[in-house]
């Protein structure tokens, strides 16, 4: 299958792009700079020198394609969700009837739900959601009658060293020698090793049924544990030689902005859907132990 990959020289998307290569398929990837051709020419992709904002680039690539999957995003960009709204709008015009669409989505897309499970019924608003345009992407792509959008809901993503709030964390640990909790740090969160992630994207493409044009799937991407944030907290200080400490909302959202804000929500994921749909099981190590003895101690 010839498959276009938006952000597949980002953390996400470039392990999504090798393990669509590893399955044999073709994957053109946009990049955006000389060095992010490179990554991604490294990954076994072609490579579309453009950005988000090339909108006629996207088009097209979106029309020499058979799938098209979105992970790219830049959440500290504050032009993020027009971005959003317009790059979705071309690669969904630009892909034909029946092509399939992947669109990365995440778990904070869920109302804060007090340590309750949530599954894709439960109902997302932008008003709600952390991350609301987000939620506005997921129903524009599955408002696309034309098209097989698959949504997945990615939980925190961690593995290969990476992830962007595990990472401020293990900075704040390094440069400040603390590493910060809020309140009790009792809230649990779930969580995806993005190896485990990437195999399904590769099985949603793969697996994906005809009569899914039209309808769309949405699917929540979680392991089964489930881990407080404290201990979380508590792995990152014993990596960096550090102390977790709590702090109340206040002086937290003074310390590091107020999208630290959401480390108090806690909306555990329950990811049978996938299973069921696309024979999704996740096997790589937790959270707690890639933090503790896995890449997170190599990087």
């Amino acid at each position: 299958m010839r498959i276009f990959v938006t952000g597949a020289s980002g953390y996400v998307g470039a392990v999504v792009a090798e393990h669509l290569v590893r399955a044999g398929h073709e994957v053109v990837a946009l990049a955006r700079s000389d060095e992010a051709r490179e990554r991604v020419e490294g990954l076994g992709a072609k490579a579309v020198l453009a950005s988000l904002r090339d909108l006629d680039v996207l088009r097209g690539a979106a029309a020499a394609a058979e799938a098209v999957v979105h992970t790219a995003v830049d959440y500290a960009d504050p032009d993020m969700g027009d971005i959003e709204r317009d790059t979705l709008a071309a690669l969904l015009d630009g892909l034909n009837d029946g092509g399939a669409f992947v669109y990365t989505s995440t778990g904070l897309v869920y109302p804060d739900r007090q340590g309750a499970t949530v599954d894709e019924d439960h109902p997302v608003t932008p008003e709600t959601s952390a991350q609301p345009y987000k939620v506005l992407g997921e129903r524009q792509v599955l408002a696309a009658g034309h098209v097989a959008g698959t949504v997945i809901r990615a939980a925190l993503v961690y593995g290969r060293g990476g992830s962007g709030l595990l990472q401020g964390l293990i900075g704040a640990g390094r440069q400040n020698g603390m590493v910060p909790y809020i309140g009790d740090g009792a809230n649990e969160w779930s969580s995806v090793h993005v190896d485990d992630l990437a195999e399904l994207y590769v099985a949603a493409l793969e697996r994906r049924e005809p009569q899914v044009v039209g309808n769309g799937v949405v699917v929540n991407a979680a392991s089964a544990e489930r881990t407080p944030i404290r201990r979380i907290a508590e792995a990152v200080a014993g990596l960096t030689g550090a102390q977790a400490v709590s702090l109340t909302m206040e002086q937290a959202v003074a310390a590091m902005g107020p999208a630290i804000a959401a480390l108090t929500r806690s909306s555990p994921m329950d990811a049978s859907r996938a299973r069921r749909l696309f024979g999704w099981a996740p096997e790589r190590p937790g959270l707690i132990e890639e933090l503790t003895t896995g890449s997170y101690t190599r990087s």
